[in-house]
């Protein structure tokens, strides 16, 4: 009876809002830095299309790389990003959680037969907008990165920023992924590491490098959090 009533679409619809307004007081209440400026800026200042990667366990203090985006660089305030998200039951989930930090969804994947959703990012992508992947979602394995991001970056041409945050403050959950929850008042960090090109005529070859640059972003954030003074960064 209580798994049917935690399944339920209402409940998880009440289990959404409560998530989101949770980590917007989170949001608001850390004090942020930015690592990865220059990664950032070619991409934010011109609204180009980019496609946007963080490892799954990440994805509860990500939505905050676009506020930050905003505010530090006038020419993406119409830099409207479009978030994946799984049609199974976690990533409708998901879905509902960030979709109220005003991120436009679009349900597939990028594995398991995820052509649709390979398709409608690229036409998102073609139309000049970025896009947010976690290549490892929603189910694992984790920290290993599906074709279907070197793919799409193939496919349309642009560059995978990878991407990470952390925070001084926060649980990890025993989910899957190893999912970091932020707690209110901590020191937190977005990190954009150096944006991963991806050949057109082979690329599946950049799947390794993109795993390395999302497990780099994740290891900055990390000694970031471990000893400020070790990573270069801006306040924000």
């Amino acid at each position: 009876m209580l798994r049917k009533l935690i399944r339920h679409p209402t409940t998880q619809l009440v289990f959404a809002r409560v998530l989101s307004l949770y980590l917007a007081f989170c949001y608001r209440t850390a004090r942020w830095s930015l690592a990865g400026h220059a990664n950032l800026a070619p991409f934010a200042e011109q609204g180009a299309p980019v496609i946007v990667a963080f490892w799954h366990e990440r994805l509860p203090m990500m939505p905050m790389l676009w506020t930050v985006a905003h505010r530090l660089f006038p020419g993406a305030k119409d830099w409207q990003p479009h978030v994946l998200v799984s049609r199974h039951r976690d990533g409708r989930f998901i879905g509902e959680v960030v979709s109220r930090f005003r991120l436009v969804m679009v349900h597939g994947s990028t594995s398991r037969g995820g052509a649709a959703g390979v398709r409608a990012m690229l036409r998102v992508l073609r139309g000049g907008s970025p896009v947010a992947i976690t290549p490892d979602g929603p189910r694992g394995p984790r920290r290993v990165a599906a074709e279907g991001v070197a793919q799409l970056a193939a496919l349309a041409d642009v560059p995978v920023l990878p991407t990470a945050a952390a925070a001084s403050r926060h649980r990890l959950l025993p989910s899957w992924d190893r999912m970091v929850l932020p707690l209110p008042f901590a020191r937190a960090v977005l990190v954009c590491g150096a944006p991963v090109r991806v050949a057109r005529d082979d690329a599946l070859a950049a799947l390794p490098e993109i795993e390395a640059a999302l497990n780099a972003a994740c290891d900055t954030a990390d000694a970031w959090v471990a000893d400020p003074s070790a990573v270069e960064t801006r306040r924000v």
